[in-house]
């Protein structure tokens, strides 16, 4: 049996992350362990989605501080932002070689793609292999190579599974979602309806496992008999049916949605970060802000979230899971008393991972803003980085303040769509202006965007 872990609680500072090399595979197709409806949604959703693994870049060798790693991507990564990370930040840089999803398959299904790239995975002396997920083409490949992943395929799947957490809190007295589980598609309706009658007039049903929105639809629970979950929600089993806490539940106010980031390493889980999520209408990830801006006013709620994220990390680290995560909460003021609950456990380098850790690397204890930003016309990388030159806003690292770019996401002809944006500063009000000062940065429209 493993032993419990420490705890280790430094908001605003980081770990010391593995002492390892690594090959790492931005296997963001993975994050679904096989459930093909999800992933085809994802990348139905996502533009440019072969672009997305550029956020690991400017992160790998901060995560695997032995340096000398093998980062495995969809698509090269872009020259201009590379430089900037290695000139400019002084950061460590991975080597990158690029995979097709296609051949990533070949890989794991025991072939061997021809070209460079299958040379350096098998050459590559990295002692590990990692990914967003282990699922069972990324344990085979690293049972091909002969090297470790650094989550087991049991712990990654069990660690991202909101059913099982959910029933562990619960176990645990914490307070959680009231939730009823349906078997298939044909049970949801009933569900709703008993959610009714306890008050909510909204419910979410999610799949066990699930990410970025995906896997998780929110519908009336007035509409019970219209209500047609798509069937890939139940690809893991039974899916969740929980009522939907917002204002229109009688005497609750929402109060915040915050998100403690997680590294779990063999002996320890480290509680490194305390953010605010960023989420749309439809609570799709938009982005994270540190601190959260009423946490200051709320001492007592900022040491039960660390109570409560020690606890589900715990159980994380006893799933066999290791590597960063992300424990996500609602609070809400119902009566006047605040109820703190789980919403989930995001087990992999998240939507939060990014920034934080480039955050707390350059701004240790200052505040930081993360949004993905669409750009009302496409610009070239180069370009947008010279702009941001000019205009005094790319971040550098004596700076009290800017906007660092952790990742561009491309069109087809290889302009920047959208990017990841990270505002640094003392104070959240320097890190939104950094980034409100975008537009005029680089003379054209921006909007904020889902990840």
């Amino acid at each position: 049996m493993l032993s419990a872990p420490t705890i280790e609680v430094t908001p605003g500072e980081l770990p010391l992350f593995w002492n390892r090399r690594a090959i790492f595979f931005a296997n963001l197709r993975a994050l679904f362990f096989g459930n093909e409806g999800e992933t085809n949604e994802l990348v139905a959703v996502i533009d440019g989605i072969d672009s997305y693994g550029g956020r690991l870049v400017p992160v790998v060798d901060l995560l695997f501080r032995n340096g000398g790693n093998l980062l495995v991507l969809e698509r090269e990564p872009i020259e201009a932002l590379t430089q900037y990370f290695a000139d400019v930040l002084d950061l460590s840089l991975p080597e990158v070689v690029v995979l097709s999803p296609e051949d990533h398959a070949a890989l794991a299904a025991g072939g061997r793609p021809a070209g460079g790239a299958s040379q350096s995975i098998f050459e590559h002396p990295a002692e590990w292999i990692d990914g967003f997920v282990t699922d069972t083409s990324l344990a085979e490949i690293g049972r091909r190579l002969d090297r470790p992943t650094v989550s087991s395929l049991h712990g990654s799947s069990r660690g991202n599974n909101k059913l099982l957490l959910h029933q562990h809190l619960a176990a645990r007295g914490l307070t959680v979602f009231d939730t009823e589980t349906a078997s298939e598609p044909g049970d949801v309706p009933a569900c709703l309806s008993r959610l009714r009658r306890m008050g909510y007039a909204t419910a979410v049903i999610k799949a066990q496992i699930g990410a970025s929105g995906i896997g998780m639809i929110k519908v009336g629970t007035a509409d019970a008999e219209r209500v047609e979950p798509a069937q890939h929600l139940f690809f893991a089993g039974p899916a969740m049916v929980q009522g939907w806490l917002d204002n229109t539940v009688d005497n609750v106010r929402v109060i915040g949605s915050p998100s403690v980031q997680v590294f779990v390493s063999e002996d320890t889980v480290h509680l490194y970060d305390l953010t605010e999520q960023i989420l749309s209408a439809s609570s799709i990830h938009e982005g994270n802000m540190a601190p959260p801006p009423y946490i200051s006013a709320l001492a007592p709620i900022r040491a039960t979230l660390f109570e409560h994220a020690g606890e589900a990390a715990i159980w994380l680290h006893a799933q066999g899971y290791r590597g960063t995560a992300s424990v996500d909460f609602l609070i809400v003021r119902r009566g006047g008393a605040d109820e703190i609950r789980v919403c989930e456990i995001n087990a992999r380098v998240t939507g939060a991972t990014y920034p934080a850790i480039l955050a707390r690397h350059y701004n240790p204890g200052g505040a930081w803003l993360m949004r993905n930003i669409r750009l009302g016309e496409p610009i070239r990388p180069d370009a947008l980085l010279d702009a941001l030159r000019r205009h005094g806003d790319l971040f550098e690292p004596e700076m009290p303040s800017g906007v660092l770019p952790i990742n561009l996401n491309l069109d087809v002809e290889a302009n920047v769509a959208k990017g990841q944006f990270l505002g640094l500063g003392a104070t959240t009000q320097q890190c939104e202006n950094a980034l409100t000062g975008l537009s005029a940065a680089l003379a054209v429209a921006v909007e904020f965007d889902r990840d």
